[in-house]
C-alpha cells in the first residue's frame, strides 16, 4: 500500500488595526497536511480558531479516511489551538515531540495576554492533551512517521515530521514558502545561527517536498527552492539589521525586497521585536515580543 499527501491552507482570521503601510493587519495563512493511505490518515498543524477546525475538519472528512493522529510541529498557538475539536470529532491522538509540550503550555498561559486579545471569541478551549511517542516515531499503515527535533527556529523546541516513503518533510515554521518569516524570537538566542542549523538538519533528510507551516497556496512545495529561499530571507534580514536604523525602515526595506510575500503583519511584529530588543537590551525579549503583537 502506498501513501499520498494533500495540503489545505486556512486563511487568517479577521483582526483589528492597520500596518504602517496602511493595509489591514492580517496573520499569515496556515497550512495543514493530510498524509493518507488506503484507510487511515495523519493530519498536521490544524490551525488556530473554531472556524479553522470546522473548515479543515470538513476537508478531512471528505477524504474518507480514518484520522488516527494529529501531529503538531511546535507550540505556537496558531498551529494547534484548533486541535481539540478535531481530535474529538475524529477520535484522533495528538502527537508531539517532548519539548513541544512545554511550549504548548506556555502558549496556553499566554492566551489572555495575547491570543484572546487578538482573536476574541474565535479560539476554542485548548487543553494540552498531546502525547509523545517512543523514539519520536509512529506509523501510518506500516509507513514510518519520524519526528525530527530541530531546535530553535521561530520558537524554541521545534520539530518537523519526516515521511521517508514520500520524500516529504512537514516543516512547520522551520521553513517558509512565500510568506514573511517570524524572526523576532531570534533576538532571544543571539541571532539566526540556531535557525540556520535547523535548516541544515532538514536538508540532511534529503526531502523532495517540504510543506511549510505558512505558505502562499499558489507556490509548489519543492524542497530545494524553499530551503534556499528561507536561508536567503535570513541572510537579507541579517544584512538589513546592519543598515536600517528603525523598525519601520526594516519593514519597508523587506517589503521592497519581497513585494509578493504574504503576512506583512508578521513582518511588522518581527521588526518591532528585533529593534525593541536592540533599543532595550535589559528588557526580556519575551516581553518585547508580546507587546509587539498588540
Amino acid at each position: 500500500m502506498s501513501l499520498a499527501y494533500d495540503v489545505f491552507v486556512n486563511d487568517p482570521p479577521p483582526q483589528d488595526g492597520c500596518l504602517p503601510d496602511g493595509e489591514p493587519k492580517r496573520f499569515s495563512p496556515t497550512a495543514s497536511t493530510l498524509i493518507y493511505g488506503d484507510e487511515d490518515a495523519v493530519l498536521t498543524d490544524p490551525g488556530l480558531t473554531e472556524d479553522h477546525a470546522r473548515v479543515l475538519g470538513d476537508w478531512v472528512a471528505a477524504r474518507g479516511r480514518n484520522l488516527t493522529d494529529i501531529f503538531i510541529t511546535h507550540g505556537h498557538g496558531d498551529h494547534w489551538f484548533a486541535a481539540g475539536p478535531l481530535a474529538e470529532r475524529f477520535g484522533a491522538r495528538v502527537v508531539v515531540s517532548p519539548g513541544v509540550i512545554a511550549q504548548m503550555r506556555g502558549n496556553v498561559a499566554a492566551r489572555p495576554l495575547l491570543w484572546d486579545k487578538l482573536y476574541a471569541g474565535l479560539i476554542p478551549p485548548s487543553p494540552v492533551t498531546a502525547v509523545t511517542v517512543p523514539d519520536n516515531q509512529f506509523t501510518l499503515e506500516g509507513h514510518a512517521m519520524v519526528i525530527v527535533e530541530v531546535g530553535h527556529t521561530d520558537s524554541d523546541d521545534t520539530s518537523v515530521l519526516h515521511v521517508p516513503d514520500l520524500g516529504l518533510v512537514v516543516a512547520g515554521d522551520a521553513i517558509y514558502n512565500g510568506v514573511h518569516m517570524y524572526t523576532g524570537q531570534s533576538a532571544a538566542v543571539g541571532g539566526f545561527g540556531p535557525w540556520r542549523a535547523a535548516i541544515d538538519r532538514i536538508e540532511a533528510l534529503e526531502p523532495r517536498h517540504i510543506v511549510c507551516g505558512h505558505q502562499n497556496k499558489r507556490l509548489d512545495d519543492d524542497a530545494s527552492r524553499t530551503i534556499a529561499q528561507t536561508r536567503q530571507y535570513l541572510d537579507d534580514a541579517e544584512d538589513l539589521l546592519k543598515t536600517e536604523n528603525t523598525a519601520a525602515d526594516f519593514f519597508n526595506a523587506k517589503i521592497e525586497r519581497y513585494p509578493d510575500h504574504l503576512g506583512r503583519y508578521v513582518l511588522w511584529v518581527s521588526a518591532r521585536t528585533l529593534y525593541g530588543a536592540r533599543e532595550h537590551p535589559d528588557e526580556a525579549v519575551g516581553r518585547i515580543a508580546l507587546s509587539s503583537w498588540l
